[in-house]
C-alpha cells in the first residue's frame, strides 16, 4: 500500500513515467532530435534518485516502445547507442543499492545490449533499495500477449486461468501494481504502456517536456495523487 511520509504526501508504491516530449525538447532549440533523447537520458538518471529521496519502492520508465521502431532508423540507432549509456549508468547505480527490472521482448535488441542487460540484471539481483524497471521494445497489448502464450506453453488447465494467472506471466510478475502513471510534455494518453498493471492507476499529465523534468515536477504529481480518491470500484 502507498505510505504517507513526513510532509503528508502518500508516496506511491510504484510509479511509471512515460518519457515524452525529447524531440521536441530538442526541436524547440533548433537541434537534432538525437539531442533531446540525450537529455532525456540525463533526466532519467535524476528521477532515481528524487524517486528514491521519495520513498518510491519502484519506478517503470518507458524507454522505447514496440512502436518507435518505425521510427527513422538514423533516430533508433541513436537510442540504441543512448540506451547503452543508459545501462553504464544503471551498473553504477547498482553500488546504491538499486535493482534493476527490465520489461519487454528483447530478441530484437543487439547482442551488445542484451550483454548489458543481463550483467545489469545478475548484478542488482540481490539489491533491496528501489527497482528501477526499464521498458524497452515494450508494449502493454505485446506484454499481454506474451502472458496468454506462457500460459498456454505451460498447458495451464482453462479453469486455473484467472486475472492472477495473468498478472503472474507478465513481465512485471513479483511487482507492486501501479498507483501513479506521470507523462510530461502535455500528451494524454498511456500509448500502450503497462495498460493491465495500471488499471487502478491514477493519470498525472504534465505540460513539462521530459528533459526539462525535475524534483519539483516529481513532487507536484505525488501531491497530486495525494488529493485523489482511490476507491477501487468501491465507495
Amino acid at each position: 500500500m502507498p505510505e504517507i511520509n513526513d510532509d503528508n504526501l502518500t508516496i506511491p508504491e510504484h510509479i511509471g513515467i512515460i518519457m515524452d516530449g525529447n524531440g521536441r525538447w530538442a526541436k524547440k532549440r533548433g537541434l537534432p532530435r538525437t539531442a533531446g533523447h540525450v537529455q532525456g537520458a540525463r533526466a532519467f538518471r535524476k528521477c532515481v534518485g528524487y524517486c528514491r529521496d521519495f520513498g518510491v519502492k519502484c519506478v517503470t520508465f518507458y524507454a522505447f516502445s514496440t512502436e518507435n521502431w518505425k521510427r527513422p532508423k538514423a533516430e533508433v540507432d541513436a537510442i540504441m547507442k543512448l540506451f547503452s549509456q543508459y545501462l553504464d549508468d544503471a551498473m553504477k547505480m547498482t553500488e546504491e543499492d538499486a535493482k534493476f527490472i527490465f520489461l519487454g521482448n528483447p530478441e530484437p535488441l543487439s547482442d551488445e545490449l542484451k550483454k548489458k542487460i543481463k550483467i545489469v540484471t545478475d548484478a542488482s539481483a540481490e539489491n533491496k533499495g528501489i527497482i528501477c524497471c526499464i521498458a524497452i521494445n515494450y508494449g502493454g497489448r505485446d506484454d499481454i500477449v506474451h502472458a496468454v502464450k506462457d500460459i498456454i506453453a505451460e498447458n495451464v488447465p482453462i479453469d486455473n486461468i484467472n486475472e492472477q494467472t495473468l498478472s503472474e506471466h507478465l513481465y512485471t510478475k513479483g511487482l507492486p501494481e501501479v498507483d501513479l502513471i506521470i507523462r510530461p510534455s502535455g500528451e494524454q494518453r498511456l500509448s500502450n504502456f503497462l495498460i493491465w498493471q495500471a488499471a487502478y492507476a491514477e493519470y498525472v499529465f504534465m505540460d513539462v517536456l521530459w528533459p526539462d523534468f525535475e524534483k519539483e515536477h516529481l513532487k507536484n504529481a505525488i501531491e497530486e495523487f495525494s488529493r485523489r480518491n482511490r476507491r477501487f470500484g468501491g465507495i
